[in-house]
């Protein structure tokens, strides 16, 4: 092995408790990526390096000690810079948070502490949340590690670029419409967006109340369960999150997803697609159908209700988050973000409704697609990857909105309904740019689309993958 960071997560960690490697050797492998990539990929904010140094030698002078061992023990990580530390700083992505250090810990950093390991940065992001691209005004933008001059997704950018530039073993990250997704799609990595409510909120910048979920993005689907076996179950911190019994997400993956059912749509989600997409989603397909998967094609029902609602609860949601530094620091606030004003000229009535539906519109939609499969499979993202001066809003590029509602127009349907979606890398386009293929489940199925990610990843080697910008 060249480079302890092409480690997956998982290997990483029994790694340490085999006692085959050390933290600092994991830690130094990181930095080291960083050292050679991040000038062109600007995947990071800040870095901790002496505090980071000081926990993996706490991390390994407790595996010398013996005794029990968490499960991500002396694993070192960097996450999108929105989940708060106390102590540390926590920019949100914004100018109007580069000062901001929060007094509090975000429940997820403290569950990951207590599995026993570490995170040492704040990795860029879209300012407060709010894009999909990797485009940040104040920080910079973040570059695509397979193509630079292409998106990267977002808003967890660096999350998704950092994880696949081998910068950090895995990466926390926050969809609201996609944000976990869409950078894991663009980056060739791994990410899950549970079911909304099983991962405490508590300690993270919120977006949209309705839709906000918090979720892992790894090298593979065994990294994310073994992360979502740590961050997921009931908070008393946050009051919505879930009190479902949490499984063992890792245990029940064996390569296999015999006797699940797929459903391929007929609408929407590939209408718009592009052909290397098609090919890639088709392929991907068949390779599960050769896994004794059945695989069957249905029409999907309610979208146009639902891209309505949905759009109407992210904006009037933000738009009353970010009310009172709207009224006081409009400057302060990008165009990538602007939006978000749109929120203050939705009726209240509008906005009751599309809460209020929300209930029956899961119910028929779980009626139509889950009374006849397991799992929906859709690609992630349906076209090909634009490029940062394509998607430019400040520059105001031409055609610049509609590539970037293309990127995030298969994701945010599943926000609203709160699923739980995964999405895996399933190939290149001829630009070099990976090709997400998502699956989607029942409320609390995250063992399906997990196992079914994991059968996948099984048969193919796209997550295996270096970008090029790495030697």
């Amino acid at each position: 092995m060249n480079d302890p960071a092409d480690l997956t997560l998982t290997e990483a960690a029994d790694a340490i408790h085999k006692r085959k490697i050390s933290s600092l050797e994991l830690l130094d492998a990181c930095l080291a990526n960083i050292e050679r990539a991040d000038k062109r990929l600007n995947a990071t904010i800040w870095l901790d390096y002496e505090g980071a140094r000081k926990s993996a030698r706490r991390a390994d002078q407790a595996v010398k000690k013996g005794g029990k061992l968490g499960i991500l023990h002396g694993v070192p990580m960097a996450h999108k810079d929105m989940f708060y530390r106390k102590g540390k700083p926590c920019t949100c992505g914004s100018r109007i948070r580069k000062d901001f250090v929060p007094e509090v810990t975000a429940t997820v950093l403290a569950r990951m502490d207590a599995a026993g390991a570490y995170s040492f940065g704040g990795l860029n992001m879209a300012e407060f949340a709010g894009g999909g691209t990797g485009h940040n005004r104040d920080f910079g933008d973040c570059h695509n590690p397979w193509n630079l001059p292409y998106v990267a997704g977002g808003s967890s950018s660096g999350s998704g670029a950092a994880v696949a530039a081998r910068m950090t073993y895995a990466s926390l990250g926050s969809d609201t419409g996609g944000s976990i997704r869409q950078p894991a799609a663009a980056c060739g990595v791994t990410g899950i967006k549970p079911t909304q409510t099983r991962v405490s909120r508590a300690g993270v910048m919120p977006f949209s109340f309705s839709l906000d979920s918090v979720g892992p993005l790894a090298r593979t689907a065994r990294d994310c369960a073994r992360i979502l076996s740590v961050i997921a179950g009931h908070d008393p911190l946050d009051p919505t999150s879930s009190t479902e019994d949490v499984p063992h997400y890792e245990q029940v993956l064996n390569g296999k997803a015999d006797g699940l059912k797929i459903g391929i749509p007929t609408t929407y989600f590939l209408d718009n697609a592009d052909q290397p997409v098609c090919l890639a989603f088709d392929e991907a397909v068949g390779i599960l159908a050769k896994q004794r998967v059945k695989v069957e094609r249905i029409a999907v029902p309610l979208i146009d209700a639902i891209l309505a609602y949905v759009q109407i609860l992210m904006r009037a949601e933000a738009a009353s988050i970010h009310a009172e530094w709207m009224r006081k620091r409009p400057q302060d606030y990008a165009q990538g973000v602007s939006w978000i004003y749109a929120g203050y000229a939705i009726p209240a009535t509008y906005y009751l409704e599309a809460l209020s539906r929300r209930g029956p519109i899961l119910k028929e939609f779980a009626k139509e697609v889950f009374g006849r499969v397991d799992v929906l499979a859709t690609p992630t993202i349906p076209t090909c990857l634009p490029t940062l001066a394509e998607t430019d809003m400040e520059r105001q590029a031409v055609d610049a909105e509609a590539k970037v509602r293309a990127i995030c127009s298969n994701t945010d349907v599943f926000n609203y309904l709160g699923l739980p979606t995964i999405s895996v890398n399933c190939g290149f386009d001829a630009n070099g740019l990976p090709i997400g293929l998502s699956f989607t489940g029942r409320p609390f199925a995250e063992v399906d689309i997990l196992k079914l990610a994991d059968a996948y990843q099984q048969e193919t080697d796209w997550h295996k993958r270096r970008p090029p910008l790495l030697p």
